[in-house]
Protein backbone atom coordinates (compact mmCIF):
# COMPACT_ATOMS: atom_id res chain seq x y z
CA UNK A 1 0.00 0.00 0.00
CA UNK A 2 1.24 3.48 -0.88
CA UNK A 3 0.53 4.98 2.54
CA UNK A 4 2.15 8.29 1.59
CA UNK A 5 -0.96 9.39 -0.31
CA UNK A 6 -3.14 11.78 1.66
CA UNK A 7 -6.89 11.61 1.16
CA UNK A 8 -9.71 14.08 1.61
CA UNK A 9 -13.41 13.16 1.74
CA UNK A 10 -16.19 15.69 1.16
CA UNK A 11 -19.71 14.52 1.96
CA UNK A 12 -20.03 12.24 4.99
CA UNK A 13 -23.55 11.01 4.29
CA UNK A 14 -25.01 7.51 3.98
CA UNK A 15 -22.19 6.32 1.73
CA UNK A 16 -19.40 8.79 2.48
CA UNK A 17 -19.34 8.10 6.21
CA UNK A 18 -18.85 4.31 6.11
CA UNK A 19 -16.44 4.45 3.16
CA UNK A 20 -14.25 7.13 4.70
CA UNK A 21 -14.12 5.33 8.04
CA UNK A 22 -13.22 2.10 6.27
CA UNK A 23 -10.32 3.88 4.55
CA UNK A 24 -9.17 5.27 7.89
CA UNK A 25 -9.37 1.76 9.33
CA UNK A 26 -7.16 0.52 6.51
CA UNK A 27 -4.47 2.93 7.68
CA UNK A 28 -5.12 5.71 5.19
CA UNK A 29 -4.42 9.32 6.14
CA UNK A 30 -7.85 10.79 5.45
CA UNK A 31 -9.52 14.07 6.41
CA UNK A 32 -13.30 14.41 6.17
CA UNK A 33 -15.62 17.37 5.75
CA UNK A 34 -19.40 17.75 5.76
CA UNK A 35 -21.71 20.71 6.30
CA UNK A 36 -23.14 18.73 9.24
CA UNK A 37 -20.66 18.97 12.12
CA UNK A 38 -22.21 15.90 13.78
CA UNK A 39 -21.21 13.77 10.80
CA UNK A 40 -17.64 15.02 11.01
CA UNK A 41 -17.60 14.15 14.70
CA UNK A 42 -19.05 10.71 14.00
CA UNK A 43 -16.42 10.01 11.33
CA UNK A 44 -13.67 11.06 13.72
CA UNK A 45 -14.98 9.16 16.73
CA UNK A 46 -16.06 6.02 14.97
CA UNK A 47 -13.35 5.50 12.41
CA UNK A 48 -10.34 7.71 12.88
CA UNK A 49 -11.09 10.17 10.09
CA UNK A 50 -9.27 13.46 10.72
CA UNK A 51 -11.84 16.27 11.13
CA UNK A 52 -11.50 19.00 8.50
CA UNK A 53 -12.57 22.41 9.77
CA UNK A 54 -13.36 23.62 6.26
CA UNK A 55 -13.92 22.15 2.83
CA UNK A 56 -10.60 23.67 1.77
CA UNK A 57 -8.79 21.68 4.48
CA UNK A 58 -10.11 18.41 3.07
CA UNK A 59 -9.49 19.52 -0.52
CA UNK A 60 -5.79 20.23 -0.14
CA UNK A 61 -4.78 16.57 -0.38
CA UNK A 62 -3.37 14.15 -2.96
CA UNK A 63 -6.69 12.42 -3.71
CA UNK A 64 -9.97 14.17 -2.92
CA UNK A 65 -13.27 12.27 -2.92
CA UNK A 66 -16.74 13.73 -3.19
CA UNK A 67 -19.90 11.85 -2.19
CA UNK A 68 -22.87 14.14 -2.78
CA UNK A 69 -26.62 13.57 -3.19
CA UNK A 70 -27.30 15.00 -6.65
CA UNK A 71 -26.32 17.30 -9.52
CA UNK A 72 -27.30 20.41 -7.60
CA UNK A 73 -25.06 19.57 -4.65
CA UNK A 74 -22.15 18.69 -6.93
CA UNK A 75 -22.51 21.98 -8.79
CA UNK A 76 -22.63 23.94 -5.53
CA UNK A 77 -19.46 22.30 -4.20
CA UNK A 78 -17.33 21.75 -7.29
CA UNK A 79 -18.40 24.25 -9.95
CA UNK A 80 -19.88 27.20 -8.07
CA UNK A 81 -17.97 26.45 -4.88
CA UNK A 82 -14.32 26.42 -3.82
CA UNK A 83 -13.38 22.78 -4.41
CA UNK A 84 -11.28 23.00 -7.57
CA UNK A 85 -9.50 26.17 -6.56
CA UNK A 86 -8.62 24.60 -3.20
CA UNK A 87 -7.09 21.49 -4.78
CA UNK A 88 -3.43 21.18 -5.71
CA UNK A 89 -2.52 21.13 -9.39
CA UNK A 90 -1.96 17.53 -10.38
CA UNK A 91 -4.14 16.19 -7.55
CA UNK A 92 -6.84 13.63 -8.28
CA UNK A 93 -10.56 14.32 -7.82
CA UNK A 94 -12.59 11.11 -7.41
CA UNK A 95 -16.33 11.78 -7.74
CA UNK A 96 -18.30 8.80 -6.36
CA UNK A 97 -21.90 10.05 -6.61
CA UNK A 98 -24.66 9.07 -9.02
CA UNK A 99 -25.00 12.20 -11.13
CA UNK A 100 -25.81 13.01 -14.75
CA UNK A 101 -23.27 12.60 -17.53
CA UNK A 102 -23.96 16.24 -18.42
CA UNK A 103 -22.80 17.78 -15.16
CA UNK A 104 -19.98 15.26 -14.95
CA UNK A 105 -18.67 16.37 -18.34
CA UNK A 106 -18.95 20.00 -17.23
CA UNK A 107 -16.92 19.20 -14.14
CA UNK A 108 -14.40 17.32 -16.26
CA UNK A 109 -13.80 20.39 -18.42
CA UNK A 110 -13.47 22.64 -15.36
CA UNK A 111 -11.06 20.21 -13.68
CA UNK A 112 -8.89 20.08 -16.80
CA UNK A 113 -8.68 23.87 -16.89
CA UNK A 114 -7.64 23.85 -13.22
CA UNK A 115 -4.96 21.19 -13.75
CA UNK A 116 -6.89 18.56 -11.74
CA UNK A 117 -7.07 14.90 -12.77
CA UNK A 118 -10.74 13.95 -12.66
CA UNK A 119 -12.01 10.40 -12.16
CA UNK A 120 -15.67 9.50 -12.43
CA UNK A 121 -16.01 6.63 -9.96
CA UNK A 122 -19.64 5.97 -8.99
CA UNK A 123 -19.98 3.11 -6.54
CA UNK A 124 -22.51 0.29 -6.81
CA UNK A 125 -23.97 -1.13 -3.63
CA UNK A 126 -25.74 0.41 -0.68
CA UNK A 127 -25.00 1.94 2.68
CA UNK A 128 -25.71 -1.33 4.48
CA UNK A 129 -22.62 -2.95 2.95
CA UNK A 130 -20.39 0.10 2.44
CA UNK A 131 -18.44 -0.60 5.64
CA UNK A 132 -17.68 -4.19 4.54
CA UNK A 133 -15.64 -3.38 1.44
CA UNK A 134 -18.10 -5.21 -0.82
CA UNK A 135 -19.01 -2.26 -3.01
CA UNK A 136 -17.97 -2.15 -6.65
CA UNK A 137 -16.97 0.90 -8.66
CA UNK A 138 -16.93 1.86 -12.31
CA UNK A 139 -14.21 4.33 -13.24
CA UNK A 140 -13.47 6.56 -16.20
CA UNK A 141 -10.99 9.38 -16.63
CA UNK A 142 -7.22 9.60 -17.13
CA UNK A 143 -5.69 6.12 -17.05
CA UNK A 144 -2.64 7.21 -15.05
CA UNK A 145 -4.91 8.71 -12.39
CA UNK A 146 -6.85 5.43 -12.23
CA UNK A 147 -3.62 3.49 -11.70
CA UNK A 148 -2.74 5.77 -8.76
CA UNK A 149 -6.25 5.51 -7.35
CA UNK A 150 -6.59 1.72 -7.72
CA UNK A 151 -4.81 0.66 -4.47
CA UNK A 152 -7.04 3.06 -2.54
CA UNK A 153 -10.15 1.76 -4.34
CA UNK A 154 -9.20 -1.78 -3.37
CA UNK A 155 -9.45 -0.76 0.29
CA UNK A 156 -13.19 -0.10 0.02
CA UNK A 157 -14.41 -2.04 -3.04
CA UNK A 158 -14.23 -5.69 -4.05
CA UNK A 159 -14.15 -4.96 -7.78
CA UNK A 160 -13.04 -2.01 -9.90
CA UNK A 161 -13.67 -1.63 -13.62
CA UNK A 162 -11.87 0.94 -15.75
CA UNK A 163 -14.06 1.89 -18.71
CA UNK A 164 -12.51 4.80 -20.61
CA UNK A 165 -11.43 8.41 -20.48
CA UNK A 166 -14.75 10.29 -20.54
CA UNK A 167 -18.25 9.66 -19.10
CA UNK A 168 -18.34 5.89 -19.56
CA UNK A 169 -18.56 5.24 -15.81
CA UNK A 170 -21.62 7.48 -15.51
CA UNK A 171 -23.47 5.56 -18.19
CA UNK A 172 -22.43 2.26 -16.60
CA UNK A 173 -23.90 3.24 -13.24
CA UNK A 174 -27.13 4.51 -14.74
CA UNK A 175 -27.47 1.31 -16.79
CA UNK A 176 -27.08 -0.83 -13.68
CA UNK A 177 -29.58 1.23 -11.71
CA UNK A 178 -32.08 1.01 -14.56
CA UNK A 179 -31.91 -2.79 -14.39
CA UNK A 180 -32.39 -2.68 -10.62
CA UNK A 181 -35.38 -0.33 -10.79
CA UNK A 182 -37.18 -2.24 -13.55
CA UNK A 183 -36.47 -5.54 -11.77
CA UNK A 184 -38.04 -4.22 -8.56
CA UNK A 185 -41.16 -3.11 -10.43
CA UNK A 186 -41.30 -6.46 -12.21
CA UNK A 187 -41.01 -8.34 -8.91
CA UNK A 188 -44.02 -6.41 -7.62
CA UNK A 189 -46.28 -7.51 -10.45
CA UNK A 190 -44.92 -11.08 -10.44
CA UNK A 191 -45.55 -11.48 -6.73
CA UNK A 192 -49.08 -10.11 -6.99
CA UNK A 193 -49.90 -12.39 -9.91
CA UNK A 194 -48.74 -15.36 -7.84
CA UNK A 195 -50.81 -14.17 -4.85
CA UNK A 196 -53.85 -13.92 -7.12
CA UNK A 197 -53.18 -17.55 -8.03
CA UNK A 198 -53.44 -18.46 -4.33
CA UNK A 199 -49.77 -19.21 -3.78
CA UNK A 200 -48.62 -18.85 -0.18
CA UNK A 201 -46.22 -15.99 0.50
CA UNK A 202 -43.12 -18.07 1.20
CA UNK A 203 -43.90 -20.34 -1.73
CA UNK A 204 -43.92 -17.31 -4.03
CA UNK A 205 -40.49 -16.24 -2.81
CA UNK A 206 -39.15 -19.78 -3.10
CA UNK A 207 -40.37 -19.99 -6.70
CA UNK A 208 -38.69 -16.71 -7.60
CA UNK A 209 -35.36 -17.48 -5.96
CA UNK A 210 -35.09 -21.08 -7.18
CA UNK A 211 -36.00 -20.47 -10.81
CA UNK A 212 -34.20 -19.03 -13.81
CA UNK A 213 -35.09 -15.50 -12.65
CA UNK A 214 -33.34 -15.94 -9.31
CA UNK A 215 -30.71 -13.25 -9.79
CA UNK A 216 -28.54 -11.99 -6.91
CA UNK A 217 -30.91 -9.03 -6.55
CA UNK A 218 -33.96 -11.30 -6.36
CA UNK A 219 -32.26 -13.41 -3.68
CA UNK A 220 -31.25 -10.29 -1.75
CA UNK A 221 -34.69 -8.73 -1.81
CA UNK A 222 -36.58 -11.98 -1.27
CA UNK A 223 -34.81 -12.27 2.08
CA UNK A 224 -36.22 -8.95 3.31
CA UNK A 225 -39.62 -9.68 1.77
CA UNK A 226 -39.92 -12.86 3.86
CA UNK A 227 -40.72 -10.63 6.82
CA UNK A 228 -42.20 -7.75 4.83
CA UNK A 229 -39.23 -5.56 5.73
CA UNK A 230 -39.44 -2.32 3.74
CA UNK A 231 -36.88 -0.42 5.79
CA UNK A 232 -34.74 1.46 3.32
CA UNK A 233 -31.35 0.36 2.07
CA UNK A 234 -31.95 2.63 -0.94
CA UNK A 235 -35.17 4.62 -0.90
CA UNK A 236 -37.93 5.04 -3.46
CA UNK A 237 -37.13 8.74 -3.52
CA UNK A 238 -33.48 8.03 -4.33
CA UNK A 239 -34.53 5.60 -7.07
CA UNK A 240 -36.86 8.22 -8.56
CA UNK A 241 -33.95 10.67 -8.66
CA UNK A 242 -31.78 8.13 -10.46
CA UNK A 243 -34.56 7.32 -12.92
CA UNK A 244 -34.82 11.01 -13.76
CA UNK A 245 -31.10 10.91 -14.59
CA UNK A 246 -31.56 7.72 -16.60
CA UNK A 247 -34.47 9.07 -18.67
CA UNK A 248 -32.62 12.34 -19.21
CA UNK A 249 -29.49 10.56 -20.39
CA UNK A 250 -31.51 8.36 -22.73
CA UNK A 251 -33.34 11.30 -24.25
CA UNK A 252 -30.06 13.18 -24.69
CA UNK A 253 -28.78 10.12 -26.57
CA UNK A 254 -31.90 10.23 -28.80
CA UNK A 255 -33.23 6.86 -27.67
CA UNK A 256 -36.67 5.83 -26.46
CA UNK A 257 -36.93 4.96 -22.75
CA UNK A 258 -40.37 3.31 -22.37
CA UNK A 259 -39.48 0.97 -19.48
CA UNK A 260 -37.50 3.59 -17.60
CA UNK A 261 -40.30 6.14 -18.03
CA UNK A 262 -43.01 3.75 -16.83
CA UNK A 263 -40.89 2.66 -13.89
CA UNK A 264 -40.33 6.30 -12.93
CA UNK A 265 -44.11 6.71 -12.76
CA UNK A 266 -44.32 3.73 -10.41
CA UNK A 267 -41.84 5.33 -8.04
CA UNK A 268 -43.65 8.65 -8.39
CA UNK A 269 -46.85 6.94 -7.28
CA UNK A 270 -45.07 5.44 -4.28
CA UNK A 271 -43.75 8.86 -3.26
CA UNK A 272 -47.25 10.29 -3.67
CA UNK A 273 -48.64 7.57 -1.38
CA UNK A 274 -46.13 8.47 1.34
CA UNK A 275 -43.64 5.68 0.61
CA UNK A 276 -40.81 7.93 -0.55
CA UNK A 277 -38.50 6.80 2.23
CA UNK A 278 -39.45 3.11 1.99
CA UNK A 279 -37.02 0.69 0.39
CA UNK A 280 -36.94 0.59 -3.40
CA UNK A 281 -38.60 -2.86 -3.34
CA UNK A 282 -41.84 -1.09 -2.29
CA UNK A 283 -43.35 -1.53 -5.79
CA UNK A 284 -44.51 -4.83 -4.27
CA UNK A 285 -46.83 -2.87 -1.98
CA UNK A 286 -48.02 -0.62 -4.79
CA UNK A 287 -48.84 -3.62 -7.00
CA UNK A 288 -50.76 -5.19 -4.11
CA UNK A 289 -52.75 -2.01 -3.58
CA UNK A 290 -53.56 -1.71 -7.29
CA UNK A 291 -54.76 -5.32 -7.25
CA UNK A 292 -56.97 -4.78 -4.20
CA UNK A 293 -54.80 -6.92 -1.96
CA UNK A 294 -53.90 -6.17 1.64
CA UNK A 295 -51.12 -7.65 3.71
CA UNK A 296 -50.52 -11.36 3.16
CA UNK A 297 -52.33 -13.76 5.50
CA UNK A 298 -50.14 -14.74 8.43
CA UNK A 299 -52.19 -17.84 9.14
CA UNK A 300 -51.51 -19.64 5.90
CA UNK A 301 -48.37 -21.72 5.33
CA UNK A 302 -48.15 -23.08 8.91
CA UNK A 303 -47.54 -19.73 10.55
CA UNK A 304 -45.26 -18.35 7.86
CA UNK A 305 -46.21 -15.17 6.06
CA UNK A 306 -48.52 -16.20 3.25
Amino acid sequence: MDDTLTLGWIGLGKMGLPISTRLAGAGRDIAGFDRDQERIAEAAAGGGVTPAATLEDAAGRDIVFTSLPDDRALRAVALDGPLLSAMRKGAILVETSTVSPTISAELGAAAERAGILYLRAPVSGNAAIAHTGNLTCFVSGPRAAFDTFLPVAQDFTRAQKYLGTQEEARYAKLSVNLMIAVSAAMMGESIVLARKGNLAWQDILDVLTNSAVGSPMVHYKAKSLETRDFNSTFSCRQMAKDLDLIVGAGHAAEMAMPLATLTREIYGALIGRGDGEADFIAPVRLAEWLAGLGEPDLDKNDGRLA
